[in-house]
């Protein structure tokens, strides 16, 4: 077989375990809502095959492109996902909650669609990549986040649980911002997606920071654009088209194409959002609210903090001391107050106060969940913000 086969197999592996994701779903949400064991061991077996095809398309990969492929935003994110699932899987042999295969396995399929966003091509690595701390840095950066966000959903349930959504207060409201935002990144797959269909492209032109001539490939409508910037007819092109060619310019410094990604995921994600608000005439926790119903808080609330207790140890190896020798050997430096370094950091402190807070002050239960639900903020705002908008030598899409 040849490796363009190998890799077409590889995808279509990937696309059928999203649509066994989204299968299980239902035999999850009825496993919680009935006390018959069959609906979990469906659910649990639907799971495991979606598993064990991500990951035949990350071996069959790695295979073909001789390196771990987690060198840019589609590889990582994907491995993310699948390492997501994976740490479900572990917390669910230990603990047995099926509620969480029932939160965890749509947020799987939101990192998998936002993935899907980004260019698949398989790409040689830059002489910076090729190293074996690559695959150790990033893949236990990757494994370790994604054992933080099992934090992530069980505290979303604790509180679920525990706060009166009924009720106006601060915390029923900053839980509805956290379903605002996963609609977000549903609204950013949307309109992706769509433009995708359509082959839309609009190419422009611009000098970078390095005062070098740039083209930006847009597969969405310009609304944010490099200050200065022209529109050109092709990547090759340098005849200017027109020079009004987007509502707002944006400085070098900040990645523009990707900053109009995140502009229409928002536009596009509010308005999903208000399209649920009107039909269903709820809140979005409301509508999510019974499944919690036979949900033990206290067993939440110590899956949220075993799942930080072996996720920061694992994200302080991963994301600071591999990432520090790679950084000596690749950039001659141990640490350059890069983006990506700094937002490392802040992950590093926050998970640190968590659990001094938590061991220390006793901070259980209520505050143990908010500060998980922001800890995964950080994360994700680290591997989408970061990554997209600010440049750096970590920024990759």
């Amino acid at each position: 077989m040849s490796g363009v086969s190998f890799i077409e197999l590889s995808s279509t592996a990937l696309y059928i375990s999203f649509f066994i994701y989204l299968i299980a779903i239902v035999p999850w949400g009825l496993s919680v809502k009935s006390k018959k064991k069959a609906f979990a061991r469906i659910g649990l077996v639907l799971t495991i095959a979606g598993f064990v095809l991500q990951l035949f398309y990350f071996i069959s990969r790695w295979y073909v492109s001789g390196h771990a492929p987690v060198s840019n935003l589609y590889e990582f994110m994907t491995f993310f996902g699948i390492m997501l699932v994976g740490s479900f899987l572990i917390m669910y042999y230990l603990y047995r909650q099926r509620v969480m295969g029932l939160f965890v396995l749509p947020i799987a399929l939101l990192i998998l669609g936002y993935a899907n966003a980004f260019s698949k091509e398989i790409s040689p690595l830059i002489p910076a990549l090729q190293s074996k701390w690559l695959t150790i840095h990033v893949m236990t950066v990757a494994f370790s986040s994604a054992i933080l966000s099992i934090s992530f959903v069980t505290g979303f349930i604790f509180l679920l649980k525990t706060i009166d959504v009924s009720q106006k207060s601060k915390q029923a409201f900053f839980l509805e911002l956290t379903m605002y935002f996963l609609t977000v990144v549903l609204g950013f797959i949307i309109i992706t997606t769509a433009f995708n269909v359509t082959g839309y492209k609009k190419y422009v032109m611009f000098e970078n920071r390095q005062q070098k001539i740039e083209v930006y490939d847009y597969q969405l409508p310009a609304i944010a654009v490099p200050k200065d910037s022209v529109v050109v007819k092709s990547p090759a092109s340098t005849e200017a088209l027109r020079d009004k060619n987007g509502l707002v310019e944006i400085p070098v410094i900040i990645d523009a194409k990707k900053l109009n990604t995140i502009i229409w995921a928002f536009l596009t994600g509010s308005l999903v959002y208000a399209l649920i608000r009107l039909i269903t005439k709820r809140k979005m926790i409301s509508l999510i609210k019974p499944f919690s119903q036979k949900v033990n808080a206290d067993l939440m609330d110590e899956v949220t903090y075993r799942s930080v207790v072996i996720g920061f140890p694992l994200f302080a190896l991963g994301g600071l001391i591999f990432a520090m020798i790679w950084a000596q050997m690749a950039w001659s430096r141990f640490w350059g107050w890069d983006p990506k370094e700094v937002w490392a950091l802040i992950t590093f402190l926050f998970y640190a106060a968590l659990l001094h807070l938590r061991i220390g002050k006793g901070w259980e239960g209520e505050r143990t969940a908010w500060m998980a639900l922001i800890g995964f903020g950080i994360i994700i705002f680290n591997q989408v913000f970061v990554n997209l908008i600010i440049s750096g030598l970590h920024s990759y899409a």
